[in-house]
């Protein structure tokens, strides 16, 4: 029997006609990587404006069976590590700098059925020579290692990539990488959210032998981090006796614009302060018809903060506000934009008291917001009582928690505040806290509020040794603004005194999610 025929393939640079095969082909290659690390047509079409040379497919026999990705950037050498969305730009190869030294090797595939025949090797020839006639110093890339994480029970990332560079293992990515030219020059986490590499990655290097610095005689300024400083607010809410919705509208903007006086990015306020308009309704109306009037309110409570954030520049976490849903009652936070953007988290774990007064029912949705300025998490009070729930949302690349609540006692309180100082400790990131506080004496279901503003941090060296950044005075009506250092929390995933990202034992124990956690790009 004579052997099937080797395929005819052929390298070339891709085009936007190519798009959608070279996704299919993506799917195929990354099975098993959260889809938020995976390129889209919008990306795709934005890499290849941006540096068409760069952007490489092989086919065999007319079908595409690998593609790579690439774009020239100028590295700080004081701090050439990277993650994947800082040296491209989430994606978009904004970052190009034709004037830069280094090709960035972004993304490499071979079709698993096509694997073990010399494709990836033929992208990686002709990387090399677009590195030579470019006249570049060199090519890097961040290296998945997937399978790490069949071992990570035994071995420490750093150990198990010597293993393959010494050749006692193989390795689908590092393996290839290697046999490419590729030297490792160290190991990183959080490069992508990437559960076969445990979220490691190889920092690479190639250099080019034939690298003239005399001719390229170019200044190129490096990307440097920039310096990623938010400042938020968080209100703690008297409620008092009101006798109108404008009485609240009025103590809701002394909040806005308190904010906007202290030069804040976020305002969040508190979990169900709307119902102090409880105070405005009779005595005599049961807990259950109360709240349905409150809910009336939602579409005042939405322009009202729409209002605000264009007026003072905010992002407002606008606490909570009961809201009708086909027919049901449901506790919604929502997110508003100076843009005039409006996202919502519902409230997914509902309290005995609000399940008996005012039959509440809760969401089922898990959303992570892109804000401009951060990745950020909404949790409603009794939600953040639940770690795998914020820990769903850490590996989804959270860096600041909203937490708005409302607790009628102290021991209430405390069960917020402490598993809100322990989720910052456990994922690395900030929590930031705003309550009601006051009392309502002619409301029977909302009778007395004990609250304290805080915002909270990781415990280790570039935070407060007792995790507490700020935090107010309970029980009286004020705000509590703080600086949060972004930055810090990147290093301390990597170099802190204790590593719980990093540290956990996927061998014992798995944390997955019923329905896709939705990450919502905010404008």
């Amino acid at each position: 029997m004579s052997e099937k025929p080797a395929p005819a393939v052929k390298v070339r640079r891709w085009k936007a006609a190519d798009i959608p095969a070279l996704l299919a082909c993506q799917k195929a290659s990354y099975p098993n990587i959260s889809i938020e690390s995976l390129q889209d047509d919008r990306k795709l079409k934005m890499q290849l404006a941006a540096f068409p040379e760069g952007q490489l497919l092989v086919e065999a026999d007319g079908k595409i069976v690998g593609y790579a990705t690439s774009l020239i950037v100028q590295l700080d050498d004081d701090s050439p590590w990277y993650s994947y969305d800082e040296i491209t730009g989430v994606g978009t190869f904004s970052t190009h700098t034709p004037s830069g030294d280094t090709l960035y090797g972004s993304d490499i595939a071979v079709h698993p059925d096509y694997r073990g025949q010399g494709i990836a090797q033929k992208l990686y020839a002709r990387r090399k020579v677009l590195l030579k006639r470019l006249n570049l110093r060199r090519m890097v890339a961040g290296g998945r290692i997937p399978g790490y994480a069949e071992v990570s029970k035994k071995m420490t990332p750093d150990a198990y990539v010597q293993s393959v560079v010494r050749g006692e293992r193989k390795d689908q990515a590092l393996s290839a990488h290697l046999k490419a030219g590729y030297k490792v020059l160290s190991v990183n986490f959080a490069y992508l959210n990437d559960a076969e590499s445990m979220s490691y990655a190889t920092h690479l290097e190639m250099a080019n032998p034939d690298f003239d610095p005399a001719k390229r005689m170019i200044a190129g300024g490096p990307i440097r981090r920039p310096v990623r400083k938010v400042r938020v607010c968080a209100a703690q809410y008297q409620m008092r006796s009101i006798t109108c919705w404008d009485d609240l509208e009025r103590q809701v903007h002394f909040f806005a614009e308190t904010a906007n006086e202290y030069h804040c990015h976020y305002l969040l306020m508190p979990e169900l302060f709307t119902a102090q308009l409880f105070s405005a309704l009779p005595r005599d109306m049961t807990s259950q018809d109360a709240v349905w009037e409150v809910a009336k309110h939602a579409e005042d409570y939405r322009k009202m903060f729409i209002k605000l954030a264009a007026e003072f520049g905010l992002y407002i976490i606008g606490g909570s506000t009961p809201v009708e849903v086909d027919g049901e009652l449901q506790n919604i936070c929502y997110l508003f934009t100076p843009s005039g953007g409006v996202y919502q988290q519902e409230k997914l774990h509902i309290t005995s008291v609000e399940r008996l007064c005012y039959n509440t029912q809760p969401g089922d949705k898990l959303r992570v917001f892109d804000t401009p300025l951060g990745r950020i998490g909404i949790v409603v009070c009794y939600d953040v009582e639940f770690p795998e729930l914020v820990r769903l949302l850490a590996l989804n690349g959270i860096e600041i928690l909203f937490v708005p609540f409302a607790t009628d006692e102290r021991k209430s309180y405390f069960r917020v505040r402490l598993c809100a100082q322990a989720r910052a400790v456990e994922n690395v990131i900030y929590v930031v806290l705003a309550g009601c506080v006051g009392n309502l004496p002619q409301v029977k279901s909302f009778l007395i509020n004990y609250g304290q503003a805080g915002v909270f941090t990781p415990c280790d060296v570039p935070f407060p040794k007792d995790g507490i950044l700020a935090e107010a005075e309970p029980n009286a009506e004020t705000v509590v603004v703080a600086e949060l250092d972004l930055n810090n929390l990147t290093q301390q995933r990597d170099l802190g005194s204790v590593l719980p990202m990093q540290d956990r034992r996927g061998d014992l124990y798995q944390l997955t999610s019923r329905v896709p956690v939705e990450v919502v790009h905010v404008r």
